[in-house]
C-alpha cells in the first residue's frame, strides 16, 4: 500500500536512481580510499557529490521525468482539427522540459534533501553510539545502516518528491493518462 498520490512506477524508480547512487557512492569511496590514498572524510564527500548527480539524474530523466511536460501525458488532438494545428505553432513553453534554470535550482534543492537524509542517517547513529551507549559494531550498523537509512530514505523520498520535482501550478490541472501528478515512469 503506498500514501495517496505516490504510484508503484515513482517508487520503483526512486529506488532504482537510489541503488545506482549507492553503489556509485560505494565505488567511488572505495577508490578515493584506497588506491586514491584520501583520507576518509574527503573520500566521503566526493563519493556524496557523485553519488548525488548519479540520483539526480536517475530522478531527473527517469522517475519524475513527466513533471514538467504537462501536454506529454495529454491526449493528442485530433489530426486536422483546430487544436492540432494550434498545437503544433503554439511555443512549447508548457510542454518543454525545465530550463537550465530550473534544473539548477532543482539540482541544488535535491543536494540540500540528501544532506538532509544524510544528516538524519548520522544524527540516528549518533544518537545510538554516544547518547545510548550502544557502540558495538552491530548496534553501529543497526543504528547508521538500518534504522538511519531507512529514516533518511524517507526524508530523501518526501524532499525529492515535493521540492525537487514539484508540479507547477500551471500544470495541476492537466489532463493526464492516469499517472497521478503527471509521473511517468522508467521502470515499466
Amino acid at each position: 500500500m503506498t500514501a495517496p498520490g505516490v504510484t508503484r512506477r515513482e517508487l520503483a524508480g526512486f529506488a532504482a536512481a537510489g541503488l545506482a547512487a549507492y553503489l556509485v557512492d560505494l565505488a567511488v569511496f572505495t577508490a578515493l580510499l584506497g588506491p586514491g590514498g584520501l583520507p576518509p572524510l574527503p573520500a566521503k564527500g566526493l563519493a556524496f557529490l557523485a553519488a548525488c548527480a548519479v540520483a539526480f539524474t536517475g530522478n531527473a530523466v527517469g522517475t519524475y521525468g513527466g513533471r514538467g511536460r504537462a501536454t506529454a501525458t495529454a491526449p493528442a488532438p485530433a489530426p486536422g482539427s483546430a487544436s492540432a494545428s494550434a498545437a503544433a505553432s503554439a511555443p512549447a513553453s508548457a510542454s518543454a522540459r525545465p530550463g537550465p534554470g530550473e534544473r539548477l535550482r532543482q539540482a541544488a534543492v535535491f543536494t540540500v534533501v540528501n544532506a538532509a537524509g544524510a544528516a538524519v542517517q548520522l544524527g540516528c547513529l549518533a544518537v545510538s553510539h554516544y547518547g545510548l551507549g550502544h557502540t558495538s559494531h552491530r548496534a553501529d550498523l543497526i543504528a547508521g545502516a538500518g534504522v538511519g537509512m531507512l529514516l533518511g530514505t524517507v526524508v530523501r523520498f518526501w524532499g525529492t518528491r515535493t521540492l525537487v520535482f514539484r508540479d507547477r501550478p500551471e500544470e495541476a490541472g492537466a489532463v493526464g493518462d492516469g499517472n497521478r501528478n503527471g509521473v511517468v515512469g522508467w521502470t515499466g
